[in-house]
């Protein structure tokens, strides 16, 4: 019933579809230190309806950073994706180019379509032990309170709530269980400031507008300040 609704609210002909972008760039002087920042996730990663690339909450996280550092953002994200996907069609890539700090964005997909949390809590755990491997520090987002979404109907609000917090949930015990890992908070902002807020929405009213990143990176960037500081620190200490 949860898949038939929400695939329902997917085709709706009234509202449009956007196509996802390639959010990777360079930042910052070439001479400078080299921070490799690579993205791995879904279509919070992806800004499909952003009026402007450079609104998407991880381009306005890493451009404060290209004063000190020449900033490579590589995101091999694609929209749609659930945690099964990030790992037989972005992990090895992402394992390959050795981040400094990896982003792991996923999990909406998985919520919504119905995969047990266990299931998504056992792939977050080898996402993250193989990034932490490479990586100088990892960020993991979780996700907000799903309900909030206006397309999705109404009837699925108490559901899709419950399997927000179930989801972010699964999300922190993945980070936590990992010593590099660092977990945004989504219990705040970022799960109740969305509600019944249609300008933080782009116009399929589904994915974030670019008001919507705007908060998105203002509730990220203690968090990815930390991840920057833990890559910083151990660097400096030589490990990896």
């Amino acid at each position: 019933m949860l898949l038939a609704s929400v695939l329902r609210a997917a085709h709706r002909s009234d509202l449009p579809s956007f196509s996802n972008h390639d959010v990777s760039g360079t930042f910052g002087d070439p001479s400078l230190p080299r921070m490799r920042v690579v993205c791995l996730g879904d279509s919070s990663l992806t800004g499909p309806g952003l009026e402007s690339i450079d609104s998407i909450f991880i381009r306005r996280l890493v451009r404060p950073y290209a004063e000190h550092h020449h900033v490579e953002l590589i995101s091999l994200a694609v929209g749609g994706s659930k945690a099964i996907d990030v790992i037989e069609g972005q992990l090895d890539e992402a394992v390959d180019l050795r981040p400094d700090i990896a982003l792991v964005s996923v999990g909406s997909n998985d919520a919504i379509r119905a995969v047990p949390p266990a299931v998504y809590r056992r792939r977050m755990d080898h996402i993250l032990d193989r990034l932490g491997e490479v990586s100088g520090a990892m960020l993991v987002l979780g996700m907000g309170d799903l309900s909030t979404i206006p397309r999705l109907p109404p009837a699925l609000k108490p559901f899709l709530r419950r399997r927000s917090r179930l989801f972010d949930g699964a999300a922190a015990a993945a980070a936590a269980s990992h010593p590099v890992a660092v977990k945004v908070w989504t219990r705040g902002r970022m799960a109740d400031g969305f509600e019944g807020r249609l300008d933080l929405f782009a116009g399929d009213q589904f994915h974030a507008g670019d008001e919507g990143h705007r908060l998105f990176a203002e509730e990220t960037e203690p968090a990815f300040r930390a991840a920057y500081r833990l890559w910083r620190q151990r660097e400096a200490a030589g490990r990896r």
